[in-house]
């Protein structure tokens, strides 16, 4: 068994943001103790409304070397581009 703590990846909400922003990484024991270290580490000047912790081994993440077939299927796709729709004379400023 491996004496290090396991490494948690931390993600802050900002007062002014809806989405919470990944913002470093930090080993602790546990869930508990890596949000508690969290809020001291990184959010010492009250910058955040709230915190997510996740252990680095729970995130799945793309392969850069693959991101053509991950990303490629959506270009024929024509409707999600706002180039598909017409908008009214109306809406000029959009």
């Amino acid at each position: 068994m491996s004496s290090e703590w396991p490494l948690f990846e931390v993600f802050i909400r900002s007062k002014n943001g809806l989405e919470h922003r990944h913002v470093g990484s930090l080993h602790a024991a546990d869930d508990t103790m890596a949000l508690e270290n969290a809020r001291d580490v990184y959010t010492r000047r009250q910058e955040g409304v709230s915190i997510w912790v996740v252990e680095s081994r729970h995130i799945k993440a793309s392969n850069p070397e693959a991101a053509g077939e991950l990303f490629e299927p959506a270009m024929d796709k024509i409707y999600r581009h706002p180039t598909f729709y017409e908008l009214p004379i109306e809406l000029k400023h959009i």
